[in-house]
């Protein structure tokens, strides 16, 4: 649950679909700004937000993982803590996603080893722009 080395950061950031869970419509909020940044690196952002309608970035937002409608490569996590378990559990139903990466605070260790059981990587209390930019050399 550290971590991963640079190789395999660069091997994830490779991948093109990331689901926003808790991406968020005001600019104000890093939930908003590192989706948003990743979509301008030429990712597929998809927003995740059960509480707006309004698309984000000019993406549907989908009330639930559940019902995105396409493959996906990375699970971004902008949820409290208390409830990454719940957020664990869709990212297994769907089958898809191997990566599961929760934002600066963001951590559950029971959840997280759950995942890496069922063969996902995860990646706790740490910013997705911020290794992006780091490893990627932007």
């Amino acid at each position: 649950m550290n971590l991963p080395n640079d190789a395999i950061l660069h091997d994830i950031f490779k991948l093109e679909t990331i689901a926003v869970i808790g991406c968020s419509t005001n600019p104000t909020k890093a939930a908003h700004n590192i989706p948003k940044y990743m979509y301008e690196q030429g990712y597929n952002v998809i927003p995740v937000n059960p509480h707006t309608t309004e698309n984000i970035f000019g993406q549907v937002t989908y009330d639930s993982l559940a019902e995105v409608p396409v493959e996906i490569d990375m699970v971004n996590v902008f949820r409290p803590s208390s409830e990454v378990p719940t957020v664990i559990d869709t990212v297994l139903d769907r089958n898809d996603s191997n990566i599961i990466w929760m934002q600066l605070g963001i951590s559950h260790l029971e959840a997280a080893k759950l995942a890496e059981f069922h063969g996902r990587i995860v990646i706790q209390d740490e910013c997705l722009m911020v290794e992006h930019r780091r490893v990627m050399g932007i």
